[in-house]
């Protein structure tokens, strides 16, 4: 049997609890009464996929349904997979030790570019075909994803039958439902996804083909006789009854992040311009905070975690952030629970939100500037003033604290070098106040963290149009930065600029680039975001074997009447917007947040209601 296949190995390897199942709150159902079972694949290790909150849910909710059964599958270790391949054992999901290859759907989420090579290591681990044109027309092993990744899924569109555009609680369900009945009626492959594809939210790419302009932009999009123009993403309306596991799978190894996670809120108010998720996930919707409070309590009696984190965007844009606050602290302080509050801005940080954060934190405070000046921060719409920045430095600083950390990037649109000093500048300001204090912590040197990360232009942005930075470029501008520091009381981390060039080919790129990443994977690419086997080398390989040159993706300015890969999907925000938020930011302008005044970004009239 597989299982005793398995357990015959598993001492061979790190951290084999990852492999085996079995944990806590994992659910076991006889396979005799399910009509449909669901691979949910995370195409990362069990450590960080365990992290992952969107599968909590679409797992604790797929198998709400008794004829349903939703199993957890993660991309093995190195270790693991060369056991895997040594001796015959296929991919195989937690739960049962079955073979991921004779389940009726395998899903993929998303989360990021640099995953997509392990897709493809886990579907030929799991002996499925990687193309969808090379699996049979029998209704089995429908490949599948969500994610935010999938807002341009085009780089992956030769990989999967279906992709699910948006919030999944409502339309992974109802594409179950229509392939349980369509599979009782003997339907083909195709059958069911001709009627997939009039579902909301779903997007089959078969049904769609580009032809290309000799410039190789995009000259036009064909659609199949039947299958929408356009696919638009699909969203929760209301948080407060929308569903959320009483429940959590507890590891028996540590993972990323582990400990209970309460989501508060979806989307974001602030149209910071470089920030995918803050269009994507629009609009903003949030739980009232005695429905938090409630959540909070259920998931951490039943698992038994003595943490638990607020998920969100922007958790201090809550709302009610003070009396949630406070009705959380009178809970997780009496039980001995630690509350962990991410996401937290400038603008909105007071003494009394410190106060709370003291009972619960006692590390270093972490704020998000990302631009060194000014003029930069009103370029990307941060709507953060450095005397807000001061300030809220100041109330670290008298509230105890000595050490902040501050994240910025770097290849911004129309930066300059007197951009990147301004960092150094601003942070040498923040020493300055920190000694300025009187009641400032005794005994304690202050540390300013700088850390930078290379900016990355992504679709649904205002910044979707620009161009990235070189990797000379940003070599120049990390040697400046470093140069332009010149206390030990600064400490500076960047990335490497080779890593981001991939993101963004591969978020900005079309379907000419599936071939790229099976090439890669085909050279030995996989776990491409982890720096002990990211393989440059290789990528260049692969794409200078396709004949794609990635400049054409990475490094030139993408025209406002040019058809982009992703024009045929709606995420509720228009490209008129994007165009408008563009134009502004060039003129070095702000619009003011959601809650102040509507911009007119095309959400609200397409969900039917006011976003505020």
């Amino acid at each position: 049997m597989l299982k005793e296949k398995i357990e015959k190995h598993l001492l061979e390897v790190q951290k084999p609890s990852r492999y085996i199942g079995g944990e806590v709150g994992s659910i076991i159902k006889d396979k005799s009464r399910i009509d449909v079972r669901f691979a949910f694949c995370f195409p990362d290790t069990y450590d960080i996929g365990m992290s992952h909150l969107g599968m909590k849910i679409l797992y604790s909710l797929t198998n709400e349904r008794e004829n349903y059964w939703c199993e957890r599958c993660f991309a093995p270790g190195e270790d693991f997979e060369a056991v895997m391949r040594e001796n015959d054992i296929p991919l195989y999901a937690l739960e049962s030790l079955d073979p991921i290859k004779d389940f009726d759907f395998i899903g993929f989420t998303m989360q990021y570019e640099l995953s997509y090579t392990n897709v493809l290591n886990m579907l030929d681990l799991a002996g499925i075909p990687i193309y969808a044109k090379d699996r049979t027309d029998e209704l089995t092993q429908i490949v599948i994803a969500g994610g935010p990744c999938v807002c341009n899924p085009e780089p992956l569109a030769d990989f999967f039958d279906i992709f699910i555009l948006g919030e999944g609680e409502e339309v992974n369900l109802e594409v179950i439902d229509l392939y349980a009945d369509m599979k009782k009626q003997g339907a083909s492959r195709l059958d069911f996804l001709r009627k997939a594809a009039q579902i909301e939210g779903v997007y089959v790419p078969q049904f769609y083909t580009f032809s290309y302009k000799p410039d190789g932009t995009i000259e036009k999009m064909t659609v199949a006789e039947g299958a929408p123009e356009i696919i638009r993403k699909r969203i929760i309306r209301d948080m407060d009854s929308s569903y959320y596991p009483k429940n959590f799978v507890v590891p028996f190894t540590e993972i990323v992040q582990d400990r209970a996670s309460v989501e508060v809120l979806r989307g974001c108010i602030r149209g910071c311009r470089f920030c995918q998720a803050g269009f994507i996930y629009r609009p903003f919707r949030e739980k009232h905070a005695d429905t938090v409070v409630n959540e909070t309590k259920c998931l951490c009696e039943n698992t038994g975690y003595d943490e638990v984190s607020l998920a969100s965007l922007s958790t201090s844009d809550h709302s009610e952030i003070d009396p949630m606050l406070t009705k959380l602290l009178d809970y997780t302080v009496s039980e001995r629970i630690n509350l962990s509050l991410p996401s937290l801005r400038v603008d909105n940080f007071s003494e009394s939100l410190l106060e709370k954060i003291k009972k619960v934190r006692k590390s270093g405070l972490t704020f998000a500037a990302e631009g060194g000046t000014q003029r930069l921060r009103d370029v990307i719409n941060k709507n953060v003033s450095e005397e807000e920045i001061m300030n809220t430095c100041r109330i670290a600083f008298e509230g105890g604290y000595s050490a902040v950390k501050l994240y910025f990037m770097m290849g911004l649109p129309t930066e300059t070098d007197e951009d990147i000093v301004g960092i150094a500048e601003l942070a040498n300001r923040i020493i300055d106040l920190f000694y300025s204090i009187e009641n400032r912590p005794k005994g304690r040197g202050v540390q300013i963290s700088i850390s930078c990360a290379t900016f990355v232009p992504k679709p649904f942005t205002p910044f979707q149009f620009e161009p990235q930075d070189t990797r000379e470029m940003i070599e120049h501008k990390q040697k400046l930065l470093l140069d332009s520091v010149k206390t030990k009381k600064i400490k500076v981390s960047y990335h490497d600029p080779n890593v981001s060039q991939l993101e963004v080919v591969l978020a900005k790129g079309d379907r000419r680039l599936c071939d790229v990443i099976y090439t890669a994977w085909k050279k030995g690419c996989k776990f491409d975001s982890w720096e002990e086997h990211y393989r440059y080398d290789k990528w260049l390989e692969a794409f200078k074997d396709c004949g794609i040159d990635t400049a054409f993706y990475a490094n030139r300015r993408f025209e406002y009447d040019e058809i982009l890969p992703w024009d045929h999907l709606d995420y509720l925000v228009t490209k008129e917007f994007l165009i408008r938020e563009n134009k502004t930011a060039h003129q070095s302008k702000t619009t003011p947040n959601c809650r102040l005044r509507c911009s007119g970004c095309g959400v609200n009239k397409k969900v039917g209601r006011e976003c505020f």
